[in-house]
């Protein structure tokens, strides 16, 4: 029986775009926190930004340069307002687009708020070795992104693929073969 891969504790920095949140208010980041902590992971920054796509990509393109920060979450700024631009502002600093977090973000945000879910524009990507996931503004949002998706691909031990072979400085075994 081969042996059971370890798990491996990911350094998570959080992000809310908000122009109304501060840390009193920020129940999205506070349960993005508190789901990592819960997860074994480490959240080494948590920060709450304006919408601002230059404020947006100096935090964000600061924390891919850090060798210590494997994954960012973003909470807000994913929706049609004027000032959401979360994902114009993000995804010009992708290497690869995570297509499929979206994709399947939608497709199980549907079963709970019907049709309201296309105007969702979470998504996800890569960039030096760190793995960017920008979920909607609404913590029950952030709950189902979290529970249904992130918890099990930000874990080492999850089969047959997860995220965290992809992730700078960190040494675990590749995806095992599916044929």
């Amino acid at each position: 029986m081969p042996a059971i891969k370890q798990f491996k504790s990911l350094n998570i920095a959080v992000l809310t775009v908000s122009d109304t949140r501060d840390e009193e208010t920020d129940t999205s980041g506070r349960y993005l926190v508190e789901a990592a902590t819960s997860a074994g992971h480490q959240v080494v920054e948590k920060r709450i930004c304006k919408d601002d796509k230059y404020q947006l990509r100096s935090i964000v393109s600061n924390w891919i340069l850090a060798k210590n920060i494997h994954v960012v979450l973003t909470t807000g700024g994913t929706g049609f307002t004027p000032r959401d631009m979360t994902p114009e502002s993000l995804e010009v600093l992708f290497d690869k687009h995570i297509e499929g977090f979206g994709e399947l973000f939608r497709q199980i945000s549907y079963q709970q708020i019907g049709t309201s879910t296309v105007q969702s524009r979470a998504l996800g990507g890569m960039a030096n070795g760190t793995a960017i996931f920008c979920l909607p503004g609404s913590t029950g949002a952030c709950k189902t992104g979290w529970q249904d998706i992130l918890l099990e691909q930000l874990d080492s031990r999850h089969k047959p693929c997860n995220f965290v072979v992809h992730l700078k400085n960190l040494d675990v075994d590749q995806c095992e073969s599916r044929g």
